[in-house]
């Protein structure tokens, strides 16, 4: 306790985290949950409490936090997150406690929360240390490239970004571990936010993203682990997989980032399957040949680009490619901007997918769907920006078109797993 506190006591900095609670069930929002927050280790000293609008989101609150350059250095010991536990109830689902929120100074946390609709026994998460922090087993070294001509070996026949990946949280052979069905854009988030830090240059934390993404995508590509007779797509063991924390926050800077690259890999010349780009801390670990987190972070600070830091540790014949199709949503992203001035079937497929979506959430006005873009439209859309977390552009890009689909998949239930 007394490091907790000596800890606490040298959080100088701030730090922002606001918490979405949706129902798990349906997915819709739930208004008027009550979430309290206190420092771990200090669970009956509550420093704030706040209630979720009709969007299901608290408003952002400004918390203590280390100094940033605490996770700028690779050589400063200190812990560079402050711990928080949230405490979430709503009437008519089950309560949750959230034990070790992670929040880095000058970043926003964002806590998504899935209620289950009962008043039974409260579920606990307890969110284990950052991987740049603690120590975790390191990286068993595979071959990036897999062989897929061998008898009774599935592979897709092209790379699919999956709606859903299924985590094992444990290494492959322990029977105990659970699986988690997770959607592969909250996944690449998670691990993101739990092996590299928000603060970092955008570049370098790009550049960690697509090693993450396209490592993920080859073991869906490869069938990896079903060929090998287990049920699920990948791990949460840092020795054969990467970092996947159940119930942890991810940060805005990160969740930005996935979702503008999100069916992005990286891809060598002649090579159809993504490359299993393993990587390594680079300060306690040490991998030749692969990308090195720390030293990924220096070259961002230098000012290279995503592409050059990752082709600085994989060789200049790494490429990023996208994936021919996104799975889970109604229809791909049309390759144009949808804007004031725009009209059609995709501007028309827009408007009624925000009016389902504001069945939902009420803070989005319904607008009429001529399928003219007009300033309703834009209005609808910038609000919808705003409750998700993205630039409020009123326009629809590649990252809100995927959004809205995603929302309103979730929210029209049109993709149920099976």
């Amino acid at each position: 306790m007394n490091a907790l506190k000596a800890m606490q006591e040298n959080a100088v900095d701030k730090g922002r985290l606001q918490v979405n609670v949706t129902s798990e069930s349906t997915s819709f929002p739930i208004s008027d949950a009550t979430v309290a927050i206190s420092y771990t280790g200090e669970p009956d000293s509550t420093l704030e409490q706040v209630n979720t609008d009709s969007s299901g989101q608290t408003e952002t609150l400004e918390l203590n936090t280390p100094p940033v350059e605490y996770s700028l250095d690779p050589s400063v010991e200190e812990q560079p997150y402050s711990e928080y536990t949230l405490n979430i109830n709503a009437p008519g689902f089950e309560p949750i406690s959230i034990s070790g929120a992670q929040l880095l100074a000058n970043v926003t946390a964002l806590q998504d929360v899935r209620m289950r609709p009962t008043d039974e026994n409260e579920e606990v998460f307890v969110i284990p240390g950052h991987t740049l922090y603690e120590e975790y087993p390191p990286k068993i070294p595979e071959d990036e490239i897999k062989p897929v001509n061998e008898t009774g070996e599935i592979v897709l026949s092209r790379v699919v970004v999956p709606e859903y990946v299924v985590v094992h949280d444990g290494s492959p052979a322990d029977t105990t571990a659970q699986n988690y069905y997770v959607r592969y854009r909250d996944y690449i988030k998670n691990v993101a936010s739990s092996e590299v830090y928000a603060t970092w240059p955008e570049n370098a934390i790009r550049a960690n993203v697509l090693a993450i993404m396209s490592f993920t995508l080859n073991r869906v590509y490869t069938e990896w682990y079903r060929n090998k007779g287990y049920d699920f797509t990948i791990t949460s063991s840092t020795a054969f997989d990467h970092k996947w924390m159940s119930g942890r926050n991810y940060y805005d800077t990160i969740s930005l980032i996935v979702d503008e690259v999100f069916a992005n890999y990286l891809s060598r010349p002649n090579v159809r399957q993504p490359i299993l780009t393993q990587y390594c801390d680079g300060r306690r670990v040490t991998c030749p040949g692969w990308l090195t987190q720390w030293g990924s972070m220096a070259l961002g600070e230098e000012g290279y680009s995503s592409i050059e830091i990752l082709r600085y540790y994989y060789g200049d014949d790494m490429y990023i490619n996208i994936a021919p199709e996104v799975s889970g949503v109604p229809s791909s992203w049309p390759g144009y901007l949808l804007e004031n001035g725009s009209s059609g079937d995709k501007v028309r497929q827009i408007q009624e997918q925000l009016n389902t979506i504001a069945g939902a959430y009420p803070a989005i006005p319904r607008i009429s769907a001529d399928g003219v873009y007009g300033p309703s439209t834009a209005d609808a859309v910038r609000i919808f920006q705003s409750v998700f977390g993205l630039p409020q552009s009123g326009t629809v890009d590649y990252r809100t078109w995927y959004k809205i689909s995603e929302i309103y998949v979730a929210v029209s239930r049109i993709a149920e797993l099976a």
